[in-house]
């Protein structure tokens, strides 16, 4: 463990210190200001944020060199263990095209054997995830004042689950590309033109949120209790630095076998947990509800510069069912997303959708 270890921290701290030595030249994505009064460091200020993001960007170049040293090491004892996917879109819920109007996100997972549960050691489970999200305003074609402006967002990310003081813990970074340059404005225009909806107008497209690089932590410690022999209850506390800025604290509740001794991974927008790691042998049906509660202090998609005000609380509400058969399996699960800024008029509803099928 310690010849693995000790490479990949000190890959990690160079890494880090070219981070920290490039401020206010190119620094993923990251602003600084200089020579600026400014308030007090934590909270919604300039500073509190930057410093946040600075320590995102030293944060993601340790892990990222973390996972690349323990792959590098490890080559000939890992395997891929599992893969899953999960598709969201407002379209299989409440079919408005708005806001959080559509994600796809899919996970590749490595290591040694899996038993049914988290390694102990950090880095011996490594996910390589990627991820695509489309945010637009309530009306494509034209958008009212102070409605939130469009964003396309491309992400790749490392992440490792292992065990920590009996919780299961999961700690990644992922870098995430927003702007124009990202090709999704262009791609659901696209789309949109051949099934024949409406499309983000050009208008649209021009006042979406700027080209930028954002390296992004996410950390998350849960822990399965089991209240009867078919019924699971798992708190949870999530935290994210980078691209948005938040805390949160939620619950899932789970009814059946499909899911246990495997490993699954919760989803951005909407809290889901798709199956990645499976164990084929638990066929039927388990149902799911969830809910958590976030507070966010900065997020890139909705800049207070433009004068979006964030609300106190970001609320989700979650329902859904996995099913395993002989030679396939599904997902689906809607989503109630509360507001995320103080103009947003309501909530909205998603659905999310998984199918995979053995040959």
């Amino acid at each position: 463990m310690t010849g693995r270890i000790i490479p990949a921290l000190l890959r990690g701290i160079n890494v880090a210190l070219w981070f920290v030595s490039e401020r206010g030249k190119f620094t993923l994505g990251v602003e600084h200001e200089i020579g600026v009064d400014r308030k007090p460091l934590w909270g919604r200020t300039r500073q509190g944020i930057s410093v946040l993001k600075s320590i995102a960007g030293s944060l993601i170049a340790f892990t990222i060199s973390l996972f690349i040293t323990a792959q590098t090491v490890d080559a000939g004892e890992r395997q891929r263990l599992g893969y899953g996917r999960l598709m969201t879109n407002d379209y299989f819920g409440d079919g408005k095209d708005r806001w959080r109007t559509g994600a796809w996100t899919s996970s590749r997972i490595w290591g040694g054997d899996w038993n049914g549960q988290r390694p102990g050691a950090f880095g011996d489970l490594v996910e390589l995830r990627l991820s695509s999200e489309i945010l637009a305003p309530d009306n494509l074609t034209r958008a009212s004042a102070g409605d939130r402006p469009y964003a396309g967002a491309l992400s790749i990310g490392a992440h490792t689950h292992f065990t920590w003081q009996g919780f299961d813990a999961a700690l990644g970074a992922d870098l995430v590309v927003i702007g124009a340059d990202s090709g999704l404005g262009s791609f659901q225009r696209a789309v949109h033109k051949v099934l024949g909806v409406r499309k983000p107008s050009q208008a649209t497209l021009d006042g979406q949120i700027g080209n930028g690089v954002h390296p992004t932590v996410v950390a998350e410690l849960g822990r399965d209790l089991a209240l009867m022999p078919r019924l699971h209850l798992r708190p949870f506390l999530e935290g994210r630095a980078g691209v948005e800025t938040m805390v949160r604290a939620g619950i899932d509740l789970t009814f059946g076998t499909v899911g246990t001794g495997e490993l699954l991974v919760r989803e951005s927008v909407t809290g889901h947990r798709y199956r990645v790691i499976r164990n084929d042998a638990n066929s039927g049906f388990s149902f799911l509800l969830g809910v958590d509660m976030a507070h966010v202090t900065d997020s890139t998609y909705l800049p207070e510069d433009r004068g979006y005000e964030l609300t106190q609380s970001r609320d989700r509400v979650r329902a859904g069912m996995h099913w395993q058969g002989q030679r396939a399996t599904a997902f689906y699960g809607l989503t109630y997303l509360g507001e995320e800024f103080k103009a947003q008029k309501s909530g909205q509803v998603v659905g999310s959708v998984s199918v995979n099928f053995s040959f």
